[in-house]
């Protein structure tokens, strides 16, 4: 988002080859796993950048594999916090735990998925003198045996997939001036200063976040959510946030990394081009690859 300047790149890189239950952030290397009859391949890579903005790094990730009622689970996500670093860390160490919490999650995910974003996000409000002022983005993605994908979102982190070199935006950017009747409708309302973007009350560039409690009458936690099939044609998911996106569009980013096989390397492609192209904002990105 808006709220960091410049970057100095942080080495935090891993590669996980395949599904195989490890636990995120666990180091460097591959491990393998040999997929059953009901599940599909799934690699992923991370690699994370921190701007030079005068504070620590607020963009987190989450990357992990979990096995649960005869399901293997791939759980990813891009945390992108604002005012501080407490908030995507709450999120990083509950959200999934949430969503995979909520009684209705296999009945009716899509309702789980929202139902652990709300509570989520009334937990944080609650602890706010504990985790402090700020809030955080998210895109979180769900990879059920390979083959069944849901993504949900608040904020401007976003996720794009990739079929036949095609890619499609499974996330909605949440923006100010999109959501301007809403915000106004709660009493709050949107600037837009020349040479800046639009801000919900001059503040957030982002109409939809965790936290920030001080804005909380005029954001939204509503996550929007989307479920797709894998298929043969589907060769991958990038995750990242705006520090991406704000200097490459989804097609340069999809075509950028095609014909990457190795995930990691493809994220960290994806990062240094962003670099090359002189975003200032913290750039976090997870490649997810399928079959």
């Amino acid at each position: 988002m808006e709220k960091k300047q410049g970057f100095s790149v942080l080495g935090m890189i891993k590669k996980v080859a395949c599904i195989d239950g490890s636990s995120p952030d666990s180091g460097k290397g591959k491990s393998e796993y040999k997929s059953s009859s009901n599940t599909n391949k799934v690699c992923h890579g991370f690699h994370l950048v921190e701007g030079k903005s005068g504070h620590d790094m607020e963009d987190y990730h989450f990357a992990e594999y979990r096995k649960k009622k005869g399901h293997v689970l791939g759980l990813f996500a891009i945390f992108d916090g604002h005012l501080g670093d407490r908030v995507p860390s709450y999120l990083k160490d509950n959200l999934f735990n949430n969503i995979l919490d909520e009684p209705n999650f296999w009945e009716d995910p899509k309702a789980a998925i929202k139902n652990a974003y709300r509570s989520t996000d009334k937990l944080i409000l609650e602890n706010s003198l504990q985790l402090g002022p700020g809030g955080s983005t998210a895109v979180t993605a769900i990879v059920i045996d390979g083959k069944d994908l849901w993504v949900a979102n608040i904020g401007d982190s976003r996720a794009v997939i990739c079929r036949n070199g095609v890619p499609e935006q499974l996330s909605v950017d949440h923006e100010p001036h999109v959501e301007r009747r809403r915000i106004e409708k709660q009493g709050g309302f949107v600037t837009t200063l020349p040479g800046d973007v639009p801000r919900v009350n001059g503040q957030l560039a982002v109409a939809r976040a965790f936290g920030d409690e001080n804005l909380k009458a005029h954001l939204s936690s509503e996550p929007d959510v989307c479920n797709v099939r894998i298929d043969s044609n589907t060769q991958f998911v990038i995750l990242a946030s705006d520090g991406l996106w704000k200097v490459m569009n989804n097609q340069e980013a999809v075509d950028m990394v095609k014909h990457v096989k190795d995930p990691q390397a493809a994220a960290k492609r994806l990062t240094a081009e962003a670099l090359a192209r002189k975003s200032k904002d913290d750039i976090s990105c997870i490649v997810i690859r399928f079959g």
